[in-house]
């Protein structure tokens, strides 16, 4: 699967953003999709993550009650809605799926084999 992220961009803090990750392949709908971010020197870290069918999801705690991850299999998308943005979310932000769709959803960064390209987040104070 490929993977193409877009709407990233600068905004003030308590802004928001919605972040859509388009993937190809019609295979899409068994991945379990996730969402990282790598600030300028620091390692790529987990944001959220989200089931094949949509039913569950899970998020890195500084961002819970501020993001939502959301997909749509017939569009072959997912998306991260985040509002009150902070300057610390300032990172490329990455997509990126799991061929394994069973079990506990994974949060880190070896779990997951398809990434996207990335797209920036600039969150100015």
């Amino acid at each position: 699967v490929q993977l193409v992220e877009s709407g990233g961009g600068l905004v003030q803090a308590g802004g928001s953003l919605r972040l859509a990750c388009a993937a190809s392949g019609r295979t899409f709908s068994s991945y379990n999709m996730g969402w990282f971010r790598q600030a300028p020197g620091k390692e790529r870290e987990f944001v959220a993550v989200i089931r094949w069918s949509g039913s569950s999801t899970y998020y890195e705690d500084s961002v819970k009650g501020r993001f939502t991850i959301s997909r749509d299999n017939a569009k072959n998308a997912v998306y991260l809605q985040m509002n009150s943005l902070k300057p610390e979310d300032t990172a490329v932000y990455y997509c990126a799926a799991r061929s394994s769709p069973y079990g506990e959803l994974a949060t880190t960064t070896t779990a997951y084999g398809y990434w996207g390209q990335g797209t920036l987040v600039t969150v100015s104070s």
